[in-house]
């Protein structure tokens, strides 16, 4: 629900007036005081050493105690595409249920509510899940009780479908929907399934902590009720890129490096070239400047027919040496690949259809991307192998200029392509930041 404004935070925007509960509960933020140095102890367990990378104003309550780092919500650009990688992921995908158009907008309203609460560690609603009314369900779940912030960060996006279904302008915005959001093409060698793909809304919740990051996403469902559910859902775990020069470069369940050469947040001039919508005033997508494309995809490995080859058949596809990810052609991790140098046998040392060859930027016109993907292991299939791969996740300036010609060109002629099938497929625009006082997407429905 919308929260009373009586007040304002700067951390939180507008907060509950003195209304007087039925019932008095424990805040997470107080619990965690009241506990003292045993619930810091707690937390720091369960964050998996969240390192404190932190940026903004709470750099400094986040080194009081591991996993409280909090990242501000409201902002220029909204948090999760370069803050600093977290460990964990649950994204979701949303449709809409309500063909009103102030259902939406009240949703977007709503989930800005509680998002600028929940990532900075408090309850999804004001009274939370101890007080309020008591023959009401609470307004929070509940299950992230005693739980610091973990670093959680709440991404937002538009899918092409919430402008124009069918050809029908559903909200009375199919005017100002961007040329650059439209599906994905089928690209050579997909395998997608409907139920994995697409949505009208997507939200990206990242933290050190699962429970945290799936408390987010349970709350925004519950919140959505009636107006918006959930389509599909992913968990990740592990990385796989590193948006930051404070973080090493992690491992895919191939075992290689992955993201050597991903672009970082200390990096703005490529950001602004490669990641931010630029300022596009007077036009149907002005709404979007200062945001960005958010491609998602879910690629499915092949595990066991992989660990099957030999390491120097595995190299040879990647173009990277497995131990310390440098490219076969010599030097260290971050040393540029020489494409042109030949082995004894006059063939390139950095295959003709090495992955780091055909996603190099030299290779794709300067163009690259900012990743943001994770490893998933979703049990087993119907055969007895791993249902398990990469959720790719890269926001992007544009689409058609920046992924869409890459994965064309992978797809048919990378030589990982034999250890991968991707079974879901989605492109989402990610309005700017929220300003204190306003809610996600607001300029696109002014």
């Amino acid at each position: 629900m919308t929260l009373p404004s009586s007040e304002a935070s700067p951390e939180l925007g507008p907060q509950p007036s003195a209304v007087p509960p039925t019932r008095r509960g424990v805040s997470r933020r107080g619990l965690l005081g009241a506990a003292g140095a045993g619930a810091a102890g707690v937390g720091a367990g369960l964050a998996g050493g969240f390192g404190l990378a932190s940026h903004g104003p709470s750099s400094t309550a986040a080194a009081a105690a591991p996993g409280s780092a909090a990242y501000p919500f409201y902002g220029e650009h909204q948090a999760g595409i370069v803050t600093p990688a977290q460990d964990r992921l649950h994204f979701a995908a949303f449709d809409m249920v309500s063909d009103d158009r102030a259902d939406l907008v009240t949703l977007m309203q709503d989930w800005t509510a509680a998002a600028a609460r929940m990532t900075q560690g408090r309850d999804a609603g004001p009274f939370g899940a101890t007080s309020g009314p008591y023959d009401a369900p609470p307004d929070d779940t509940g299950e992230a009780i005693g739980l610091p912030s973990s670093g959680l960060t709440l991404t937002f996006g538009f899918g092409p479908s919430l402008f124009r279904q069918g050809g029908r302008d559903r909200y009375g915005i199919a005017e100002r929907q961007p040329a650059a959001l439209r599906r994905l093409p089928h690209f050579p060698g997909d395998n997608l399934d409907p139920d994995r793909s697409d949505g009208d809304l997507c939200v990206q919740a990242c933290a050190d902590d699962p429970q945290v990051a799936v408390h987010a996403i349970r709350n925004l469902a519950r919140i959505a009720f009636g107006r918006a559910a959930i389509r599909w859902s992913q968990l990740g775990f592990g990385r796989t890129s590193s948006t930051s020069t404070s973080q090493t470069t992690p491992r895919n369940l191939f075992g290689f490096k992955d993201g050597t050469m991903n672009l970082k947040a200390e990096e703005p001039s490529l950001l602004d070239s490669h990641v931010w919508v630029p300022p596009t005033s007077g036009t149907k997508d002005a709404w979007l400047s200062g945001g960005s494309y958010l491609v998602a995809r879910r690629i499915n490995m092949t595990i066991e027919i992989w660990d099957r080859q030999p390491l120097s058949e595995q190299e040879k596809v990647v173009g990277r040496s497995k131990a310390e990810g440098a490219p076969l052609s010599g030097g260290g991790e971050f040393t540029q690949p020489n494409f042109a140098l030949l082995g004894s046998d006059q063939q390139p040392l950095v295959a003709a259809d090495a992955h780091v060859r055909l996603v190099h930027p030299d290779q794709n016109k300067g163009v690259q991307l900012l990743r943001r993907g994770y490893n998933f292991v979703d049990g087993s299939t119907s055969l007895g192998r791993m249902d398990a791969g990469l959720f790719f996740l890269a926001y992007v300036v544009d689409p058609r200029t920046h992924y869409i010609p890459m994965q064309t060109k992978i797809a048919r002629g990378d030589g990982m392509s034999e250890y991968l099938q991707h079974t879901g497929s989605a492109l989402f625009a990610v309005p700017p930041g929220v300003a204190q006082g306003g809610y996600l997407g607001q300029a696109l429905f002014a």
